[in-house]
């Protein structure tokens, strides 16, 4: 059996047509902006993890330096590892420089405790003009905090050892008989600590 539609039924069905073609226009752009927001996002995160992570590295560089300069006094490392140390830097500019270089702009940068920085960014584009209103003056913004974690231990010297032992420094699975007379053999600031994104 074979039906026909009439030229009224064809005329009844176009107007249905054309509301279901623009639903799903309006979803398609719907979506669309939802992908642009959520890119817009992500970049801001990541603007906000790199420039976290460049200011606890230069964080921890400096008490890498801080420690090499008191090598001979092992009785200073415990607050050096520790980060109780006065006199260092600001590292902030570092994350400035990182947040740039992914498209945003630092508005918060702050030491989080002794052994950890926090950053806040806002993403230097919009999210775009959408058929949501007002996302063309929308800009992302994200946070992110690193931390400064001590690789090392060592025991002082007992109180009859000789003056120019210095503990042997142990590193993860390296380890160190320090000869402050050698500083090439001396560790990296990344054998020393490790930086790494706070969960």
């Amino acid at each position: 059996m074979t039906l026909h539609l009439s030229r009224s039924d064809a005329g009844q069905a176009f107007p249905i047509y054309i509301t279901v073609v623009a639903g799903l226009l309006f979803l398609a752009l719907a979506y669309l902006a939802v992908g642009q927001a959520a890119t817009n996002r992500n970049g801001a995160q990541t603007a906000a993890d790199a420039a976290a992570l460049a200011a606890a590295q230069e964080a921890r560089d400096q008490l890498a330096d801080e420690w090499a300069e008191n090598i001979g006094d092992p009785a200073s490392w415990g607050d050096i590892f520790e980060g109780a140390v006065t006199g260092l830097g600001n590292s902030c500019w570092r994350a400035d420089q990182f947040a740039a270089q992914n498209g945003a702009q630092v508005d918060v940068c702050a030491p989080d405790g002794p052994l950890g920085y926090k950053v806040e960014v806002t993403a230097d584009e919009p999210v775009g003009e959408s058929i949501v209103p007002g996302t063309e003056n929308d800009y992302a913004h994200a946070s992110a905090t690193a931390v400064i974690e001590r690789r090392c231990t060592f025991e002082l010297p007992e109180g009859d050892a000789e003056d120019d032992v210095l503990p042997r420094l142990t590193c993860k699975d390296q380890y160190w008989d320090l000869d402050p007379d050698d500083p090439l053999e001396l560790p990296e600031p990344q054998d020393l600590f490790d930086v790494h994104l706070a969960d």
